[in-house]
């Protein structure tokens, strides 16, 4: 199978890493997309974390009944730091990945690429996919990438727990399961 590997906090999940991933899927003929929740996101700022364990159901409700979407445990499973290279070797072992994985960067990631865990190591393991989620080219990225030309949905994890603490309109930024959770679990409020 021919797969792609998305990883994130995903605190929430929402509508815009669905739909990046279904874009990549079909742009670039990727059967699958492996999405990662990170335990501890190591290239994140301090900001309100659900625990790893509500972050993964909350991924796992969004792709229910998607069988092109992949759920991977093993960040959580590890437990501490979530490094790139760490998992995109471990997934390499146990998915049956055809050729290298496509490993999806958003372009707001893609300066500080060169600052993770190494990325050289990274890059040769894995094909970057940059998709768009703020600007329209990343400028200068070193090394081998494709950029993908999705439309970009205005979406961000950030914005969406602001809303929720300011008691804003958010439910149709995430899956109907998704909003249901948070707001069953008094998540983000």
């Amino acid at each position: 199978m021919r797969a792609a590997i998305l990883g994130g906090t995903f605190n929430p999940v929402h509508l815009g890493h669905l739909f990046i991933a279904d874009e990549v899927m079909s742009m670039l003929g990727y059967e699958a997309v492996i999405l990662v929740p990170a335990f501890l996101p190591v290239h994140k700022d301090a900001a309100p974390l659900a625990s790893p364990l509500h972050r993964l159901e909350m991924l796992r409700l969004a792709v229910r009944g998607r069988d092109r979407f992949i759920l991977e445990e093993c960040e959580i499973r590890r437990g501490g730091p979530s490094y790139s290279i760490e998992t995109a070797e471990e997934l390499a072992r146990c998915h049956e990945v055809q050729g290298k994985p496509g490993f999806i960067i958003g372009d707001d990631l893609a300066e500080s690429f060169a600052s993770w865990k190494e990325p050289e190591r990274l890059a040769g393991i894995v094909d970057i996919i940059i998709a768009r989620r703020n600007r329209e080219n990343p400028a200068g990225f070193p090394y081998p990438h494709r950029v993908v030309r999705n439309a970009m949905l205005p979406i961000s994890s950030s914005e969406i727990r602001k809303r929720i603490l300011r008691k804003q309109p958010a439910e149709f930024l995430v899956p109907e399961g998704v909003w249901n959770y948070i707001k069953e679990n008094h998540l983000y409020g």
